[in-house]
C-alpha cells in the first residue's frame, strides 16, 4: 500500500482543466453539469458537440491524469477508501449486517470503474413499462451502444463474445481479459460438466445475461483503464473551446432564481473550492444537470430545499419543494467475497507481496503486460434460482423478467476481501456473490446543513426475506460450482469463516458477518411516470415540481439492472444528453393533469409496499 500511495500523484498535465474560479472565462454558461463521473462526462461531451453551446462542469475531486492507480486496471481498488480520491463516507449501523458499519466509497476524481455489462433486455423493457416512456426500452436504447462503445475484437477469440452485441464506433474502449489465468479452463470445464446449472453464455451483453461468460471491461488495447475521463473528457474533447471543467469545486447549493409557470426555477449553482473559503456561483441559461451520483445528487437537492419538509425543517433548511422521495429507496447490490485456499503459486496473490508489485508495475509501464492489466476477474455468472424454489410460494419473482438473473458471482484469481488484507502467505481464489435483483430499500439523509459534511447512509441490506434467501442460495451455488471435478486437483478448501457455512444457519451467520457492498447504489432520485405522486424525476429526467433542473446519473434508475451499474449509467447518460438537446420530454405518456398541483406541493415517499422492486471501485 505504501508503494501504491507513492504512485498516486504525478503532476497533472491537462492544461485545459481549471483549478481556480478566477480562471474561468465567464460565470454564465448554457449548461452547468455538477459532477464529472460517468454520466456527467457523457453529458458534457455530447452537449458540446454543438460548438454554439457552452458547458461548465463542476467536479469536487481531482484530475485522474497521471494518477497511476487510476490508469493500471488492477490497482483501481487501492484508490478507496480513506484517500483523497474518495468522499470517505460511512454507513450507519446496518441491521441486516449485525449492525456493522461499512466504508461507502464514492469516487472523488474524474473517471469511473472498469468492469462493464449493459444488463438484460428485460431490465430496459421494465424501465420503459414502469416509466411509460418507450424510449427506455431495450430496442430503443440499442442505438446508443454503437455511439458509446468501441469493442476491441480479437480475431482469435471469436467464441468469447458476440460481435452483434457491441459497438465499433464509440468513445469508450471495451475489451476481453488480456491475461490467461489458471482458473480459465477450469471454469469452462465446469460449464460443460454442470451445464444445466452453469451454462456457458457467449456474451451477456446481447440482452440475455444468463450463464457463465467471459468478463468484459473498460480497458483499452494497451491494457490501461478507459474511463469517462480518458474517453469522454479525453484530450480530443477537453480542448473544445466551449467545454470548461473546474476541478476541486464542491457544489453547495442550487439557488432559486425565478418562478416559471408557478414552479420554482433554478438556474444558479453556488460552490466552494474549500470548506472555509469564499462562496462562488455560476449560472446556466438553459439547464443545470446534476450528475453527482446516488449520494451527492440527493444531498445537493436537500441542501437546496428540495426534499422531505420535516427532515429539512429539523436541520434548519427552508423547504422550496416538499418531495419525501428525495434520498429514499436507496438500493444496492450486497457483496459477499468467499475465499478458497488453492494449490500452487499460479494465483496472483504473490504479485502484491514484497517487491513483486514494483516489478509488476515496471512490466506494465514498459510493455503493458502482466496481471495488472486486467480487472479482478476473467469470468462472471448471472443465474436464476429454480422456478420451484420455496421462496416463490409466497411472493412474486422480483427479477425484471424470465431472462433476468437473481444472483451473480465473479471468479477472481487472488484474494479479494474488501477491507481485509490478504494473508502474507498462501494462494487463493475468490468467488464473490451478490443478489442481482434485491428488494431491500434503504435511504440517505443529511446529518446537518454542512455541504462538506458526511451524510447518513443506510443501504438496509438483507432486510427482506427474498434478499436473505437469494444470497444464501448464491453461496450454495458457488459451493456446487467448486465441487465440479475440474477443481479437484486445485482447490484445498474454503478459507476462514467460509468453512463454517455448511448449514442454512451457518451460511446466514457467515453472510451477515462478512457481506459488504458492490458500490452500486441507485434510486435515491428515482424516475417515475409523468404525473406520478412519487419519485424525483420524470421519464425525461427533469426534476419534478421545478424548472431548470435535470438529473442524469445512477440515482434515477428505479431498479438495479442485471449488471454492474457503470454500463447502464453510460447508456442512460447518452439518452439523457439527447433529451437535453431536444429540449423535449421524450415519449413519456402522461395524464391530462400532468404536473399540476400535486407536484407543486408535495410528493409522498415511494415504498416497497407498492411491490415495485428493484463502478468507483472496483468490480
Amino acid at each position: 500500500m505504501v508503494l501504491l500511495r507513492s504512485l498516486w500523484f504525478v503532476a497533472p498535465a491537462w492544461a485545459a482543466l481549471y483549478t481556480s474560479p478566477k480562471d474561468l472565462p465567464d460565470t454564465t454558461f448554457d449548461f452547468v453539469v455538477v459532477g464529472a463521473g460517468a454520466a456527467g462526462s457523457v453529458v458534457a461531451n455530447r452537449l458540446t458537440e454543438d460548438s454554439n453551446v457552452t458547458v461548465l462542469v463542476l467536479e469536487a475531486g481531482v484530475t485522474n491524469e497521471n494518477v497511476t492507480a487510476s490508469i493500471i486496471p488492477l490497482l483501481g481498488p487501492s484508490l478507496v477508501p480513506d484517500t483523497v480520491f474518495d468522499y470517505n463516507y460511512t454507513t450507519v449501523p446496518i441491521e441486516g449486517y449485525f449492525n456493522r458499519t461499512l466504508p461507502y466509497a464514492r469516487g472523488r476524481m474524474l473517471g469511473g470503474s472498469t468492469s462493464v455489462s449493459k444488463g438484460s433486455k428485460d431490465d430496459y423493457d421494465r424501465y420503459a413499462k414502469y416509466s411509460g416512456d418507450d424510449g427506455w426500452s431495450w430496442d430503443s436504447m440499442q442505438k446508443y451502444i454503437d455511439r458509446h462503445e468501441t469493442f476491441i475484437t480479437p480475431s482469435d477469440r471469436r467464441e468469447q463474445f458476440a460481435a452483434n452485441a457491441h459497438g465499433t464506433n464509440g468513445i469508450l474502449q471495451v475489451s476481453l481479459p488480456a491475461t490467461a489465468t489458471v482458473l480459465d479452463q477450469r471454469v469452462l470445464d465446469t460449464t460443460e460438466e454442470l451445464k444445466d446449472e452453469f451454462p456457458f453464455n457467449t456474451d451477456p451483453n446481447d440482452g440475455s445475461v444468463l450463464g457463465v461468460a467471459w468478463s468484459q471491461a473498460t480497458i483499452d488495447g494497451n491494457n490501461a483503464r478507459s474511463s469517462a475521463a480518458t474517453a469522454y473528457l479525453g484530450p480530443d474533447y477537453i480542448s473544445r473551446s466551449n467545454l470548461h471543467v473546474l476541478i476541486g469545486a464542491t457544489a453547495t447549493k442550487l439557488v432559486q432564481t425565478d418562478t416559471v409557470d408557478d414552479l420554482p426555477s433554478f438556474h444558479k449553482v453556488e460552490y466552494k473550492t474549500d470548506s472555509q473559503g469564499a462562496t462562488s456561483s455560476v449560472s446556466a441559461t438553459k439547464e443545470i444537470i446534476l450528475s453527482g451520483g446516488s449520494i451527492n445528487t440527493p444531498m445537493l437537492l436537500m441542501l437546496s430545499g428540495i426534499g422531505d419538509k420535516d427532515e429539512l425543517k429539523d436541520l434548519g433548511i427552508s423547504t422550496v419543494v416538499n418531495n419525501p422521495s428525495v434520498g429514499k429507496n436507496l438500493t444496492d447490490h450486497p457483496l459477499l467475497a468467499s475465499v478458497y485456499s488453492v494449490q500452487g503459486t499460479d494465483s496472483f496473490d504473490d504479485v502484491f507481496r514484497g517487491d513483486n508489485l514494483e516489478k509488476a508495475i515496471g512490466e506494465w509501464m514498459q510493455n503493458g503486460t502482466g496481471a495488472l492489466g486486467d480487472g479482478v476477474c476473467n469470468h462472471l455468472a448471472f443465474l436464476r434460482l429454480p422456478d420451484n424454489s420455496s421462496i416463490f410460494d409466497g411472493m412474486e419473482d422480483p427479477a425484471a423478467g424470465p431472462n433476468a438473473a437473481h444472483i451473480e458471482f465473479i471468479v477472481s484469481n487472488l484474494w479479494v476481501q474488501p477491507g481485509i488484507p490478504a494473508p502474507e502467505t498462501g494462494s487463493f481464489m475468490t468467488l464473490t456473490t451478490t443478489v442481482i435483483s434485491p428488494t431491500s430499500r434503504g435511504w440517505m439523509k443529511l446529518a446537518n446543513d454542512d455541504p462538506f459534511g458526511k451524510p447518513l447512509i443506510n443501504p438496509n441490506y438483507l432486510s427482506t426475506e427474498w434478499d436473505v434467501f437469494a444470497l444464501r442460495e448464491s453461496i450454495k451455488s458457488i459451493q456446487r460450482f467448486v465441487n465440479a471435478s475440474a477443481w479437484d486437483d486445485y482447490v484445498i478448501g474454503p478459507f476462514g469463516q467460509f468453512a463454517e457455512a455448511t448449514t442454512d444457519d451457518g451460511i446466514d451467520t457467515y453472510m451477515r458477518n462478512n457481506s459488504a457492498t458492490f458500490f452500486h447504489p441507485i434510486s435515491t432520485a428515482m424516475m417515475s411516470p409523468k404525473g406520478a405522486s412519487w419519485g424525483v424525476v420524470d421519464p425525461d429526467l427533469k426534476v419534478k415540481g421545478v424548472e431548470g433542473l435535470r438529473i442524469v446519473d445512477g440515482s434515477v434508475l428505479p431498479y438495479l439492472p442485471n449488471a454492474h451499474t457503470q454500463g447502464p449509467i453510460y447508456l442512460f447518460a447518452e439518452r439523457g444528453a439527447d433529451l437535453i438537446k431536444a429540449g423535449s420530454s421524450g415519449n413519456a405518456s402522461s395524464d391530462a393533469s400532468d404536473t399540476d398541483a400535486a407536484y407543486k406541493v408535495s410528493f409522498p415517499a415511494f415504498t416497497t409496499a407498492l411491490t415495485i422492486l428493484t463502478l468507483t471501485m472496483l468490480y
